[in-house]
């Protein structure tokens, strides 16, 4: 009988493991912080979506944090939409492997400042996509971050961080690529657990320092108080992204 976890995980890898040419969607992600702290798989592991268990490295897994600029948003070979599809964004993430071996990301909350995605994003791809007041800065090697919620709530969620840009980082470490090298996500959509895969180019990823922190999405977002310093920071100035559609076979993942 086949063990319950499925296969072994794929290997982390810095390049898409997966040819992805014909996209449903196009965006870039721009100017991102990259906050993670690690979090005890067994805490974590009641939030992921069926079929689906925390992905783990030295028996860790993280919480990510991430905030960035969301940047023309296209659909299949469309151009990207510069007002609408252009957008600050934060969310709350956890790192997932499904039966497949598949790697991916499970958000637990996407902050976004238009309404209309927000809006498209939770009905009609079931995202916890909330309503946010936004905003990203940059002034010299600091960037600053701003959200407070505005719809659905909890009222009163917020972020605030700065980071100061630091040197290119030539070679990632394990632990860098496994929190930013993630080829896909995995969501609930109609009561089954699917996997969305995406393809970009290497991230260039550069140290950074943490000059400011005041958040509570992380435990707005379900999740344990994170009450020490990230164990993980970092920035990029970005990639272009592209999503394809779910794998026509073992797309879906099997639910109890």
């Amino acid at each position: 009988m086949p063990s319950p976890l499925g296969v072994d995980p794929e290997p982390i890898t810095a390049d898409a493991p997966h040819a992805a040419d014909r996209f449903l969607l196009t965006q870039s992600w721009l100017d991102l912080a990259f906050l993670h702290w690690a979090a005890d798989p067994a805490v974590v592991a009641p939030l992921l979506p069926a079929g689906t268990r925390p992905d783990m490295l030295n028996g860790v897994t993280y919480i990510g944090l991430v905030a960035f600029r969301m940047h023309r948003v296209g659909w299949f070979r469309l151009p990207g939409i510069p007002y609408l599809g252009s957008f600050p964004e934060t969310n709350v993430r956890l790192y997932s492997v499904d039966t497949h071996g598949r790697r991916g990301v499970v958000f637990r909350s996407l902050d976004a400042s238009r309404l209309l995605p927000v809006t498209v994003g939770r009905a009609a791809f079931g995202l916890p996509y909330v309503w946010s007041k936004m905003e990203v800065r940059r002034k010299d090697d600091t960037v600053t971050y701003t959200s407070r919620r505005r719809w659905p709530g909890p009222r009163g969620a917020h972020c605030k961080i700065a980071v100061r840009i630091g040197g290119l980082i030539e070679e990632p470490s394990e632990l860098e690529h496994f929190l930013t090298a993630r080829w896909g996500m995995h969501s609930m959509f109609f009561g089954r657990t699917l996997y969305l895969p995406n393809a970009h180019p290497r991230w260039p990823l550069h140290h950074a320092e943490l000059l400011h922190c005041d958040e509570n999405l992380v435990v707005s977002a379900g999740l344990p108080t994170q009450g020490e310093e990230p164990v993980s920071i970092l920035y990029s100035p970005g990639v272009p992204v592209g999503f394809a559609r779910p794998p026509r076979t073992a797309g879906g993942i099997p639910t109890p």
